[in-house]
């Protein structure tokens, strides 16, 4: 299998997604509209059968009706954004942990840098002082 498949694979998934979202939408407005928003296209002498006073909504109703279909709507985009925020929390306490980490074995190496600079240096000085200990023993 190709890189290409794979990536049209996930292309044609997230596509399947999107339409099934798209569509669950428009379902929703559909039966808002059927449901919830019919009546006040139609008078009230068009109902039939209806003899008794038709009593309209009250505008909280409606009010409350659009909020309930935001929601049922908004409801799988919100559990996505806050599965989304959860997971990029987590994703900085990890980056923050591993900074925190990589500070301390940046500290630890400067220390042992420069440990072993200065043992460089002693071994050096006593190796010159050696050397010239050496020298005036052969000139002497």
């Amino acid at each position: 299998m190709n890189a290409t498949t794979g990536t049209e694979k996930i292309e044609s998934t997230e596509e399947h997604s999107n339409l099934a979202v798209v569509s669950e939408v428009e379902a929703g407005i559909r039966d808002f509209v059927r449901n919830d928003v019919a009546y006040l296209r139609r008078p009230a002498s068009d109902l039939p059968g209806s003899t008794e006073p038709v009593l309209e909504p009250s505008p909280e109703v409606t009010v409350n009706n659009v909020n309930s279909l935001i929601q049922r709507v908004a409801g799988a985009s919100i559990s996505e954004i806050e599965n989304l925020i959860s997971e990029l929390e987590s994703l900085r306490d990890l980056l923050h942990a591993e900074g925190q980490r990589v500070q301390r074995e940046i500290s630890g190496y400067a220390q042992l840098s420069q440990a072993a600079m200065k043992s460089t240096r002693m071994i050096a000085d006593n190796v010159t002082q050696w050397k010239g200990t050496a020298d005036g023993l052969r000139n002497s």
